[in-house]
Parts: C-alpha cells; structure tokens; sequence
C-alpha cells in the first residue's frame, strides 16, 4: 500500500524553485490539502518576501491544546500576523535566506510541514501527560495505586462530521477516529482493511498499536459533547491504542505523523481498490464481449449444388 506523504508537494516544489531562482517572481497561489486545509502563497509587498498562510477548519480546538506554541517553536523568526481569512502566517524573505543548502532544504521541508506540524499539538500534549502520568504511577505499588489515571479526552473536529479523540493516560495514548462511510461498498471495503490491520498485528508485527472497530462510540469517548451515534451503520470509530514503546523520545515524532495521517490513508485506500476493482471489470467485459463477437454463427449459403452439378436456391 502507498503510504501518504506528510509534508505538501506543491509548497515544497514551489519553494524549491523560488529560492533557486535569480529572478524573483510574483506569487498569488492557493494550494488544497487533505481534511480541507488551505494554504495561500503570495508576494503581497515584494517579490523577495514570500508570505505562506495556512487555514484549518479545527484550529480553535487546537489552539486550545497549544498550536500555537508548537507553530511559534517551528517558526518563530518567520511569524507575523495572520493574514486575513487565515489562521496563521509566516513571511520567507528571499534575500535574507540561511547560508547552506542544506539550512535551506530544511527550512523548505519545514514550512512544507506546516499543516503536519499544527495537528501535532493535541497529540504532543497528550505524549507528554502520557509520561507525566508514567511517572506519577511509578511511585504506587498496584495495590496503592489510584482508581484513575486518565487524563481529559481532547476533542479536534477536523472535518464537519468526523472528529479526532485523543486520551492519555499512564500506560498508553488512546486515540479514537469518528468516520462517515458515504456508500455500502466504502463501509464494506473499510472493514477489510481494518480487520487486515488487527491480522497482520497478530501474526507478524507484534509491534505495532492495537487497532479496533466499532459503530458504536469506545467507552472513552461515550461521554464527551457531541459525540455521535448512528444505528445505520454509517458512522464508524476506529482506536489506535499508542503503548510506550511508540511513545519514546525517539519514537514520538514519527508515531505522530503516521497517527494523524490514518483517515486520509484509510479512504484513499478504499477509493484506490474501488478503482482497482472497477478497472479489473471493465477489462473483463471487454474481453467477454471479444468472445461474444468471435462467437457469432456464420451466414449459411443460400445457393446449393447436387451432385451432378445443378444448383438450386434453398428457401428461407
């Protein structure tokens, strides 16, 4: 399977190419990315200061969890105030740029990362009261330890009708996915590769987070605002449960990228084995219609000879 790229393509392209260039160019672009995310890249002063904005349906709920401390962190020498109809900004000055290659395709990759690096908030928050939590409980046996160790559940509503839930808690990082199964086939695929998931842990990769999948919402989140039920079958959740080992120092940033990724990675999926399936079809009624039409009888001769030589024409 593909594995979807963290950063944006067009941005990282576009950045290349702008500060490789001897001749600055006027910029005026918006770019799409996935859970309706928007970028605008423009030069509104000058042609050498490349401003980069970016909008996120969800980032009131990730203001609340320190988005903006983690994008300040990122970029704290680019920020500036936020464009107009945009969440958040920061200005490249072509003339003021780091002295290496190597510092420049840094700073590209980052900016790239943009969108990446503001959803990782919630999941920094609750990696690090994952381990605040660890070493509370450290100092209980299991007899004394408390009856509770759960932190709050943080809520990101990232698209209109799903929502991301994220619980830390002393031994693990819950992290719940709500999504909307538009069609039967999607609803049916999706358990496919789902219960593919839970398989390959279990014979292989012993490793990787527990995953699980119900209609009904986990006991976690049954009672956080908002959270839907759907007897339809519509509406499915999806946990991953992070245990520490995902969770190191050396670990956390890439567990991150892959976990925020999943419902594009899930429904791209789905969306590339319908078209597979469907394309396996059509090739297969082409080749059934090739029979068919190598099938057709022949048209019988209308005109018939005896044996000494006459011809007669046969009725029809």
């Amino acid at each position: 399977m593909l594995l979807l790229e963290y950063h944006n393509l067009l941005i990282q392209t576009l950045l290349t190419e702008r500060f490789n260039s001897t001749t600055p160019t006027s910029i005026d672009q918006i770019i799409s990315d996935f859970d309706g995310v928007t970028f605008h890249v423009s030069t509104p002063e000058s042609k050498t200061k490349i401003l980069v904005s970016i909008s996120v349906k969800c980032f009131s709920d990730l203001v609340k969890y320190g988005a903006n401390d983690v994008l300040r962190r990122e970029y704290g020498p680019y920020v500036v105030e936020p464009e107009v109809g945009y969440d958040f900004s920061i200005v490249l000055d072509l003339e003021n740029l780091p002295a290496t290659q190597e510092e420049k395709d840094e700073l590209i990759r980052k900016v790239a990362l943009l969108r990446r690096n503001a959803m990782a908030a919630p999941f920094e928050r609750a990696i690090d009261t994952h381990h605040s939590l660890s070493t509370e409980a450290a100092k209980f046996t299991a007899e004394s330890a408390p009856e509770t160790s759960n932190s709050e559940v943080m809520a990101i509503h990232y698209r209109e009708e799903e929502a991301m839930y994220i619980q830390a808690s002393h031994d693990r990082v819950t992290v719940v996915f709500s999504t909307v199964f538009r069609e039967e086939t999607d609803r049916i695929f999706g358990k496919v590769f789902l219960s593919e998931f839970v398989d390959a842990r279990r014979r292989a990769i012993q490793n990787a987070p527990q995953v699980l999948y119900r209609n009904d919402p986990p006991l976690e989140i049954r009672n956080v605002p908002g959270v839907k039920t759907d007897e339809s079958g519509d509406l499915g959740y999806i946990t991953f449960v992070l245990f520490p080992r995902h969770l190191t120092r050396q670990r956390r940033e890439e567990s991150i990228s892959h976990i925020q990724t999943f419902r594009d990675y899930f429904h791209y999926h789905i969306k590339a084995a319908k078209a597979y399936m469907h394309s396996r079809m059509r090739r297969r009624v082409a080749d059934f219609l090739k029979v068919l039409n190598r099938a057709q009888p022949e048209q019988e001769e209308k005109e018939k000879k005896t044996v000494t030589g006459r011809t007669f024409t046969r009725a029809t």
